[in-house]
């Protein structure tokens, strides 16, 4: 696995929005879902707003691996777990970006409820 380049997050990390798919069994990938997306340190995550029983958390999961598409960006990724010791800097970066939407919307997405569907975007090579 490589890691992100300084420009990759960047875009990546300021794009409203990212689009995700995660790969079927034959490799072929599902439809993209968009969902918002935060960089904390060198590391891009994504959380599933409404718990672990959401399809594209369980799809992207159960596969581990897909694809994403933001600010210019589109790249192959595995999916992981995030470091416990992340979970307050992503739960900070997710309310400095997205805390003009209202608290209603960004506490769907951030403290204990929301931890356990964090998942750290790493990039994969071909």
């Amino acid at each position: 696995m490589s890691d992100w380049t300084p420009d990759q997050l960047t875009r990546v990390g300021a794009a409203e929005e990212l689009q995700i798919s995660s790969n079927r069994d034959d490799g072929s990938l599902r439809p993209y879902v968009t969902i918002w997306v935060v960089r904390a340190g060198d590391n891009l995550y994504v959380r599933s707003a409404y718990g672990s029983t959401n399809p594209w958390f369980r799809r992207a999961t159960a596969s581990g691996i897909g694809r994403i598409k933001a600010g210019g960006v589109e790249a192959d990724v595995s999916f992981a777990d995030a470091s416990p010791d992340s979970l307050g800097d992503i739960d900070a970066a997710y309310h400095a970006k997205y805390d003009r939407y209202g608290p209603a919307i960004v506490e769907t997405v951030v403290g204990e409820k929301a931890a356990p569907t964090t998942i750290r975007l790493v990039p994969r090579e071909h």
